[in-house]
């Protein structure tokens, strides 16, 4: 296995219904004000912007995304990704009873030299640190679930 290489999953309950969850997650640009860790979105065209990351290491990820598919109807929201890193990001939006399961996808590549060189020995940190990403974005949509 490349070392560089990463496979996420984080799977979200949240007791709102889909087309709320669907809606706040297609508004990447309204990221930053619900998501801690996502320091800004700038938006290029309909299709195209520019994120910037960063969790708990001191450092921050900075890539171009692209939206490949956008189905209200399957709740799937799909994008490319180039930059820091490489590859491509899933939401998934379904029913779960009353509320929704928001399940998230990624496999990327990392290009940003130094996660790079300290691949080995920071593996478990950079892991460590998505999963902290992800259950503040969790904490923060369901502020904002509750606000709407």
């Amino acid at each position: 296995m490349d070392r560089n290489h990463y496979r996420f999953r984080s799977v979200w309950s949240l007791p709102a219904p889909p087309a709320a969850v669907y809606a706040a997650l297609a508004r990447a640009e309204d990221y930053p004000r619900w998501w801690p860790q996502v320091r800004a979105v700038t938006r290029l065209d309909d299709d195209t912007g520019v994120i910037t990351i960063r969790s708990l290491l001191p450092y921050g990820l900075t890539c171009t995304v692209r939206r490949t598919l956008r189905d209200p109807a399957a709740g799937v929201l799909e994008a490319e990704l180039s930059g820091d890193i490489d590859g491509w990001a899933r939401w998934t939006v379904t029913a779960d009873g009353p509320g929704t399961l928001a399940r998230y996808d990624q496999e990327v590549e990392v290009t940003k030299a130094l996660l790079r060189l300290l691949a080995v020995p920071g593996r478990p940190l950079f892991r460590l640190n998505h999963r902290l990403m992800m259950r503040a974005g969790r904490r923060g949509l369901l502020r904002r679930l509750r606000a709407v």
